[in-house]
């Protein structure tokens, strides 16, 4: 534990847990005064805490590293999210990218002219859009997009009156895909040729890229999803109203 003198010169400060074995890290976090030791302690079930628990196993710990210190909490929100970014979430155990992001995260230019000039375009046809979160990354290729978007989630009998699925990030359609049928999770190849596992209580769809002129008027625009809404799925022109249904599978 740091001592009161010691957490008055840290300020605000953002923190790593490195695994000991492959000098890896698996956490960041921001904080003060003792907030880096606070997560050895943490009961909840996540994967960070699997990871920590499973060093406890072997005798080992994380070795805590301070990245920056002596913030301000704008400046270490700032830090956090952009140390997420250039590691990539997928290699880390954080369930978010970091509240930073509202100033701006790490994107190529054509990604960062969509995010700020993006405008928000009315669905006309009846959709569901799939907000996959975790399971997106910059630079992933069409395929790793359309298993990202198509499985495996919690829906309900409205996801046959979609005709298209909107995939989307950050509130900014990425891809738009026609849905040719619904199957059971886990139960079709995926696009790397593996084989799903099943997984029960989820559908996943199968279908193909939409026409151009769909694309071309989905693609790069925001959809009316709520936000900080949890639950992924949300259908539009399906029935009476848009309605959010399901939640994701896992944190991917």
């Amino acid at each position: 534990m740091f001592s009161p003198q010691i957490r008055e010169k840290l300020k605000y400060y953002v923190y790593l847990y490195v695994d000991p074995r492959t000098d890896s890290i698996f956490y960041i976090g921001k904080g003060k005064g003792n907030r880096a030791f606070s997560h050895l302690s943490d009961r909840s079930e996540s994967e960070k805490t699997r990871v920590i628990d499973e060093l406890d196993k072997l005798g080992l710990k994380p070795r805590i590293e301070i990245l920056k210190y002596g913030l301000t909490e704008t400046q270490a929100l700032l830090v956090e999210a952009t140390a997420i970014d250039l590691l990539d979430i997928k290699k880390l155990t954080n369930k978010v990218r970091g509240h930073g992001i509202r100033y701006g995260t790490r994107a190529d230019v054509g990604e960062i002219k969509s995010l700020l000039d993006r405008r928000e375009v009315e669905i006309d046809e009846p959709a569901i859009i799939i907000n996959i979160t975790r399971a997106f990354r910059f630079g992933m290729s069409p395929h790793e997009l359309y298993d990202a978007t198509r499985s495996a989630w919690v829906v309900g009998n409205k996801r046959h009156r979609a005709e298209f699925a909107i995939s989307v990030y950050r509130g900014v359609v990425r891809e738009v895909y026609s849905i040719a049928e619904w199957l059971p999770g886990g139960s079709t190849m995926r696009s790397n040729g593996e084989s799903g596992d099943g997984i029960q209580d989820r559908w996943e769809f199968v279908g193909k890229i939409a026409d151009e002129i769909i694309r071309k008027k989905y693609i790069g625009t925001t959809v009316p999803y709520k936000k900080g809404a949890r639950n992924p799925i949300m259908y539009v022109n399906c029935g009476i109203s848009s309605e959010i249904d399901g939640e994701i599978i896992s944190e991917r």
